[in-house]
């Protein structure tokens, strides 16, 4: 087994995937990528069990929002290689309206919490999810409030106008 790199891991996924997986960028040496949630799985897997990746502990599954752009929303994988000490980040851009993925619980029993926490404050649905509800906020709640859609403040307070900090 070779050692683990970023190039090695690049030249590997574009072996396999091509053109379905692209490369964002090494930020602080992390390689980050890219995939479509048709893949998802598969790319998942993939680094999961291939004998020379071995991508074995799902460290965090997590949303952002980013209102801005086309596809808003983003769900990302944090990946860790226990055997090397070696991460991956994998980002798969979703739809504004109703934005949806295939669940990883297939491949990690711990994706199950991690997706509920993801549904649970940015409205990101996780098809095949074994029990997708809210895990941290109230069952009612009809909004989910890491979206950026809301003001950060309460435009009425009075202690907060600019005149109190010289603006």
């Amino acid at each position: 087994m070779d050692k683990l790199t970023n190039q090695y891991i690049i030249e590997r996924l574009n072996g396999k995937f091509g053109e379905d997986v692209e490369i964002l960028g090494e930020p602080h040496g992390l390689l980050t990528i890219s995939t479509s949630k048709t893949r998802i799985i598969e790319l998942l897997d993939y680094l999961k069990n291939d004998e020379n990746l071995r991508f074995n502990y799902l460290t965090d599954i997590t949303g952002v929002h980013y209102p801005e752009q086309e596809k808003s929303f983003a769900v990302v994988y944090h990946l860790h290689n226990l055997f090397q000490n070696f991460r991956i980040r994998i980002k798969v851009f979703l739809e504004k309206e109703n934005p949806s993925i295939p669940t990883a619980t297939t491949l990690w029993k711990g994706a199950n919490w991690m997706e509920r926490e993801t549904y649970d404050f940015f409205g990101i649905v996780f098809d095949g999810h074994p029990d997708l509800r809210r895990i941290l906020n109230m069952e009612d709640l009809d909004v989910f409030p890491m979206r950026k859609e809301y003001p950060l403040e309460d435009p009425n307070r009075v202690d907060k106008k600019d005149f109190y900090f010289g603006r």
